[in-house]
């Protein structure tokens, strides 16, 4: 469900950007002042590389047409909590349209808010915690994880569908849109609800304390070790990554299959000085455009392969790199206002 820059008015991009800026700065503060524990440092930066390779992997929705990946902000919020799951998110969604070219440069805002700050500012505090707030159990992992992610997408959907109407793009009408819209990513938001479980439930069962501390909004114990977690976090991203990303389905997601019901074509035109200079600013930054080698078309089949591979391999250490010292400089900082406070 990543935008392109065509979707969008500068006025729309550029407020969302701002809206989305303003977030993270929210999610920075909230870090600073609540506990994170430095044990979970590690697990930020490595469930953002997960993310990023989990979401290379699109899968053929069955009758449609058309495929889907997942978002992650359900996923991350569970894991780091709701303000650390957005700073990840948004680096992952970053690192991706500045050097993968996946997603506008200017609908960059719109993306972060859709796939970030709308499942882990809005609909896992609301939806996800309530779940689990009595008790934790596999089934109120499962039904938490569905319920939240079909809701998650179905209220980014539909935001994806207000930013393109408030941008005045005649080609994708509200009803027709939302009706293109809406079912799809119903579809898409069952198999993500089912993957989140699927990754959630080993969590718990390896280190029951990492969804608890969430839950309760409390501190990992130093006694907890939660280093068995980060490893397989690891080799499950680089096996999703490295390997699974060559497999993944070529069909159009379901933004893009949206859109060719309703336009006839995934691709829009835009003629905005502002998208004209983002774009060219994105083609320079970004080293491997849709996760490949540049002109990887005109490449033979198996430098493509090498390319999506590499192309993953290259986005998770990025992410992991990004995420990591994103928590250790926020983590810096707390120490050194601690520091100031007992002087």
């Amino acid at each position: 469900m990543h935008m392109a820059d065509s979707l969008l008015s500068p006025e729309v991009g550029i407020t969302m950007c701002a809206v989305s800026a303003l977030s993270i700065g929210v999610a920075i503060k909230k870090v600073k002042t609540e506990d994170l524990a430095e044990k979970k440092l590690p697990l930020m930066a490595v469930a953002g590389a997960f993310i990023f390779a989990a979401q290379m992997i699109n899968i053929a929705i069955p009758g449609t047409g058309s495929s889907g990946h997942i978002g992650g902000g359900i996923l991350l919020a569970s894991l780091l909590g709701p303000f650390s799951g957005l700073l990840t998110i948004s680096v992952v969604l970053i690192i991706q349209s500045l050097f993968f070219a996946d997603g506008g440069l200017i609908a960059l805002g719109c993306n972060i808010f859709n796939m970030g700050v709308i499942p882990c500012l809005v609909v896992y505090p609301v939806v996800f915690k309530p779940f689990l707030k009595k008790e934790i159990t596999n089934t109120r992992i499962t039904i938490a994880s569905i319920i939240s992610v079909v809701l998650a997408l179905q209220l980014g959907a539909f935001a994806v569908v207000l930013q393109t109407v408030a941008s005045k793009i005649t080609q994708l009408p509200f009803g027709a849109f939302c009706a293109a819209m809406l079912p799809i990513h119903l579809a898409i938001g069952l198999l993500e609800g089912v993957i989140t479980a699927f990754v959630l439930i080993p969590v718990f069962k390896m280190r029951p304390e990492i969804l608890e501390s969430v839950q309760k909004n409390i501190p990992l114990k130093e006694k907890i070790s939660v280093k068995n977690v980060i490893i397989a976090f690891g080799v499950v991203a680089a096996i999703v990554g490295i390997v699974f990303s060559f497999f993944a389905s070529g069909k159009p997601d379901g933004l893009e299959w949206s859109m060719e019901k309703v336009a006839g074509t995934a691709e829009l035109e835009t003629t905005a000085p502002l998208f004209e200079s983002a774009a060219k600013v994105q083609e320079g930054l970004s080293f491997l455009p849709d996760y490949n080698f540049k002109n990887a078309e005109e490449k033979s089949q198996g430098i493509q392969i090498f390319g999506t591979s590499f192309s993953g391999l290259v986005g998770m250490i990025l992410t992991f790199a990004f995420a990591a010292l994103i928590a250790v400089a926020i983590t810096y900082s707390k120490k050194k206002i601690s520091a100031k406070s007992t002087k």
